[in-house]
């Protein structure tokens, strides 16, 4: 059985995902601060509570990987954080609070694990389409928005340094979902694509596009970025 480790998964996208590859015979590793992941009735879930910024939490899932040997194939990035505010009103604590979230507790989470990944994982970082230079942007999102075009490099530079392995790193660029996150930072915004739906897609690439891509940036939107 191979073992696909998932971050935010307490709704949305990650909850979806979960509960996809656990019906596709995955063990599934769920992390998040809180999740209703027990929602899913499956023996191939296992849930742990994990805070992306706690250097405790990351040496406990560090332990647990010793501990019951486990081997990652894949590494879904999922964990966000969206503050809506302008320039103006944006701090340098919002700032760093969407840093920690969207790119350093990332950056932390590859490097603890890289000694637990298969010689051909697949480590996919859920990315924005707003991330990406030439894309339209909206105000209240430099903080978000330039978080995701750091995690966007840094996929494009893991995927360099790591060219003469098997591994493979790949950024995927979503557009709108209908997930909590949008709903707060969009109140009445109604996107095209359900969390399902997006995670439907996910799971696809995790488990195929790794054949066909490496150090790719890739925007999922049915508009032109």
């Amino acid at each position: 059985m191979k073992t696909v480790i998932i971050t935010g998964t307490s709704a949305g996208i990650g909850f979806k995902l979960a509960q996809i590859f656990s019906e596709k015979n995955f063990k599934v590793i769920s992390l998040s601060r809180s999740s209703n992941i027990n929602e899913i009735k499956s023996e191939n879930i296992e849930h742990l509570s994990f805070d992306i910024t706690s250097n405790g939490d990351h040496q406990k899932f560090i332990n647990h990987c010793k501990m019951n040997k486990i081997k990652i194939d894949i590494l879904i990035n999922n964990a966000g954080l969206l503050i809506n505010k302008t320039f103006k009103e944006i701090t340098v604590e919002d700032f760093k609070k969407i840093y920690e979230v969207n790119l350093f507790g990332v950056v932390k989470l590859i490097k603890n694990l890289f000694k637990f990944f298969s010689s051909d994982a697949h480590i996919v970082n859920i990315s924005s389409i707003g991330g990406l230079i030439g894309s339209s942007k909206f105000k209240g999102l430099t903080a978000y928005s330039s978080s995701k075009g750091a995690l966007n490099v840094l996929t494009e530079v893991l995927s360099e340094e790591y060219k003469d392995s098997d591994l493979s790193f790949n950024s995927l660029c979503l557009g709108s979902v209908q997930t909590k996150m949008l709903e707060k930072a969009f109140p009445g915004y109604e996107a095209e694509v359900s969390p399902l739906e997006m995670a439907e897609y996910i799971y696809n690439f995790s488990v195929n596009g790794k054949k066909l891509f490496n150090g790719k940036v890739i925007p999922i939107s049915k508009s032109n970025p």
